[in-house]
């Protein structure tokens, strides 16, 4: 039982690394029309909030 905690010690932070490694460059790459979409989305809530200025809009 004793020999885990050194192998987790050890494997534990490598595999998180792995991990921030993947997430990094799976979400760097985003495709032009998700980007495209996502800024529109916010130049449509940003008319809208304009549009309406009470403050009980829900975001």
């Amino acid at each position: 039982m004793e020999a885990i905690l050194p192998i987790a010690t050890v494997l534990g932070p490598i595999l998180l690394l792995a991990a921030l490694v993947y997430a990094w460059l799976r979400n760097r790459k985003a495709p032009k029309s998700v980007d495209r979409a996502a800024e529109r989305g916010a130049r449509e809530l940003r008319e809208e909030v304009s549009e309406r200025p009470q403050k009980d809009i829900d975001l």
